[in-house]
């Protein structure tokens, strides 16, 4: 639906009356409305101090409004951009010139690349993108630098190609970023100690990895062999064990999430993945339990509108089953489809959830 046409739910003048009350964003586009008093006419979403219901005018299109003699509201700009919009944009345009730079431009720079205070746009950031600037920066390095390794750059080549300034800054944070240190990432994890374990589950046979910095692998498959075998093609040269003592807690929590989704799913992650899937990520750790949302939705929120096929993308590449839960993303159309390991599974797990008590 396009930013001209009404949505059945602001058909009615007093449906567009209470929208416009409650400042309500879904509202935006679907009607504009005049004031009497003024003169002017608003987008339902203004920030002007409310007007009198017996003041107010409603119209389909700014078009229709300014045709009927109204001047549009310097404050809400009806007839440009909305001041979301425009926000949205300058946030664009800083990860555009972050993703950009050889090394993470400074708050100071990003903030006049955004044309705002450097403590307006750090708030703004982080409540557009997920992250603070910083971090957004930090995970970018991270993605160049799984990159570079998994390219088969030699270690220091890939160290200042992502760019870090030294490997000892890198080192600071190994377990944040790969969780395993770079020369082991790009040699296939050789050297690393990865323990296992698997159990039976509602939804079938499940295997828990985890290295030192937390849990790397939840996934289902049809039995031992085959998730044994997921592990080794995900990490091909590190050293793994299974554990099963060590494990159980771990295994049952996943078990019992399942059961009792209520009972929510708290384990330490090893997550390992790009910038953007990062971000993807942590948008659906936000998605409360029981809740679903979208592809363009997920995208709209992490400040990258338009990508859903992204998202499903990042969504397919999730290693980490129920702990990040992709299974709640579902098709615009309220569909259930793509997930990883079968939409039947896909359909109990969001059933259980929904079916169960908060």
């Amino acid at each position: 639906m396009d930013g001209t046409m009404t949505a059945p739910r602001y058909e009615s003048d007093e449906a567009r009356w209470q929208a416009l009350i409650a400042r309500d964003p879904e509202a935006e586009g679907h009607f504009f409305y005049a004031v009497i008093t003024t003169g002017v006419f608003c987008r339902p979403t203004c920030p002007s101090r409310e007007p009198r219901r017996e003041n107010v005018r409603f119209f389909g299109d700014a078009v229709a409004a300014e045709k009927a003699g109204w001047r549009p509201c310097r404050r809400c700009r009806p007839t440009g951009r909305s001041v979301a919009e425009s926000q949205i944009e300058a946030i664009r345009r800083t990860c555009e010139a972050i993703d950009a730079a050889e090394t993470p431009p400074s708050l100071a720079s990003l903030a006049e690349t955004a044309g705002m205070s450097p403590y307006h746009f750090h708030r703004l950031f982080k409540s557009i993108v997920g992250v603070t600037p910083r971090d957004y920066a930090s995970a970018k390095r991270t993605g160049k630098l799984r990159d570079e390794l998994a390219a088969g750059s030699k270690v220091t080549e890939a160290i200042f190609g992502a760019g870090y300034g030294s490997s000892s800054r890198l080192y600071e944070k190994v377990r944040e970023t790969l969780g395993m240190t770079p020369s082991s990432f790009r040699a296939g994890a050789a050297g690393q100690k990865i323990r296992w374990s698997t159990a039976d589950t509602p939804l079938g046979r499940l295997i828990v990895a985890a290295t030192e910095a937390g849990i790397c692998m939840i996934e289902f498959g049809a039995d031992d062999a085959a998730l044994a075998a997921q592990l080794a093609a995900r990490f091909p040269r590190a050293e793994t064990a299974r554990a099963d003592t060590e494990l159980a807690a771990a295994l049952n929590a996943v078990a019992g999430f399942i059961e009792l989704p209520a009972r929510g799913l708290d384990l330490p992650l090893d997550i390992q993945g790009t910038a953007f899937q990062q971000r993807v990520w942590r948008a659906l750790q936000e998605i409360p339990l029981g809740a679903t949302a979208s592809y363009g939705e997920i995208a709209e929120r992490i400040g990258e509108k338009g990508a859903a096929r992204a998202v499903a993308g990042a969504c397919g590449a999730n290693k980490l089953a129920l702990a990040i839960p992709c299974h709640r993303v579902i098709g615009g159309d309220g569909g259930i489809s793509g997930y990883r390991w079968g939409v039947e599974r896909k359909r109990e797990l969001l059933s259980r959830e929904k079916a169960r008590p908060r």
